[in-house]
């Protein structure tokens, strides 16, 4: 799978909560919830590149897939899964540091 371009700068609420089965009224809490929690751990994938950790890149990977695919962030889902794979695998020719810069791009645009 290729690097995403993804842009969530202009969330619908209402049709973001539908797809999960909430009330619009939830999701500012939930996407503050995410952002809040993908900072550390956007942090620790970029050490653990850094280190060569892939155990450490795929658990933190899976993290943040988890988390982006519960409110249907499906383009950072998709990319953090394609990570979690090839750290499962250790596969040194992923492009981790490209994948992960995309990723932090991505969530740059979700507005808090």
């Amino acid at each position: 799978m290729a690097i995403l371009n993804a842009d969530y700068s202009s969330l619908n609420f209402e049709e973001m909560a539908a797809s999960i089965g909430l009330k619009p009224k939830h999701m500012p809490m939930l996407i503050g919830s995410f952002l809040e929690e993908s900072g550390p751990i956007l942090s620790n994938i970029r050490t653990a590149i850094g280190s060569a950790d892939y155990a450490d890149i795929k658990m933190q990977a899976h993290s943040i897939k988890g988390s982006a695919g519960n409110l249907k962030f499906t383009e950072i889902y998709d990319m953090a899964r394609e990570m979690e794979f090839a750290g499962r695998e250790a596969d040194e020719s992923f492009d981790y540091t490209g994948y992960l810069d995309a990723i932090e791009k991505a969530v740059a645009t979700i507005p808090s």
